[in-house]
């Protein structure tokens, strides 16, 4: 991989919401890095994106920003279905790329992308940004320091009512909830970062079986999913997420021999730390730019000072997780 002597110049493909406050003022407020360029199809768009973030060049074609000489890597912010064919193009340019979760559509997609990446050389982010957050990282340590013994199963639920966008004719949904553009619906957009982060804390899964049924009738996509997992190590876990239902629960509990530990993904809540009748509370907060921190250890690892922990082989595994109950239900 080659390493950079100098500040690393961010291009983005896709300037929409996501990059409004989440992921792209985090590129010019992170050490060493910069945000130079922006591409977006509507070139008004990409125009006052631009203009309103102070970045010097605008593009409306992918390729003009790709191949743009003082483009140094590129951040891929666009749906799934187009998460491959821009990453290959990306690494075909010899450009580092940053793309946004889920992956891409499969795990098969996934793997061709790596491989790509690998043959030119250039390495490969995802935007799975929690794992760089200190709220996550301390329930990683707490872990890895054996304060809940050996963790015997961990449990997720998730579950929230419909948004008022999925009351809408099928012709005006978005396309978070149109599989032939995001792979499927809430629970592919949304418990990937669930699923990465159980992977992150407990290590490798090799073993996934569940259901996906719709049952609000809504939209195509599922929007209730059930399974149970198995860890590499004998970790059991087991997962429920329902996008139709009538309050909204955000809970992920992981027990071990001497002690559990219970947190929120999505939510501000407290991590509860219960070991030997005791309860703890830790409130972390969440930084403004939520993807700066993970930006920044991505702008490290090109300079050549630390590492990313989240890669494109990492990121590859959510894939498959989901494609073990998506596609056996299809």
């Amino acid at each position: 991989m080659k390493k950079f002597n100098h500040a690393i110049r961010w291009g983005i493909i896709g300037c929409g919401a996501v990059t409004e406050v989440k992921s792209g003022p985090g590129f010019q407020k992170a050490r060493d890095s910069k945000l130079v360029a922006v591409m977006r199809r509507t070139g008004e768009l990409a125009a006052d994106y631009a203009l309103r973030h102070k970045v010097p060049k605008w593009y409306d074609k992918v390729d003009d920003l790709i191949n743009d000489d003082e483009v140094d890597a590129v951040y891929i912010a666009t749906p799934p279905v187009f998460h491959k064919e821009h990453t290959i193009k990306v690494a075909k340019a010899k450009k580092p790329v940053f793309v946004e979760k889920p992956m891409s559509l499969n795990h098969d997609d996934c793997q061709e992308m790596i491989s790509v990446c690998r043959e030119n050389r250039v390495p490969l982010f995802v935007a799975f940004y929690r794992r760089a957050l200190k709220r996550f990282i301390k329930i990683k340590n707490i872990i890895n320091k054996g304060l809940l013994g050996d963790i015997r199963f961990v449990s997720v639920i998730f579950c929230r009512p419909p948004l008022k966008e999925d009351y809408e004719p099928v012709k005006h949904h978005w396309w978070r909830i149109d599989p032939e553009i995001s792979g499927g619906g809430y629970f592919i957009d949304m418990a990937s970062h669930m699923i990465d982060l159980l992977y992150y804390f407990l290590g490798d899964i090799v073993h996934v079986s569940g259901q996906a049924a719709n049952q609000s009738g809504l939209y195509e996509a599922e929007d209730m999913v059930s399974c149970h997992f198995l860890f590499k190590n004998g970790i059991h876990g087991t997962g429920c997420w329902s996008f139709a239902a009538g309050r909204d629960i955000d809970r992920t509990e992981i027990i071990g021999s001497k002690g559990k530990i219970t947190y929120q993904t999505f939510g501000v809540g407290s991590i509860e730390f219960e070991v030997k009748g005791r309860t703890e509370k830790f409130f972390v907060d969440y930084p403004e730019h939520i993807q700066q921190p993970v930006i920044q250890t991505i702008v490290d690892e090109l300079l050549g000072l630390g590492k990313c922990p989240s890669t494109g082989q990492s990121a590859a595994r959510t894939n498959w997780f989901i494609d073990q109950i998506i596609k056996s239900n299809s």
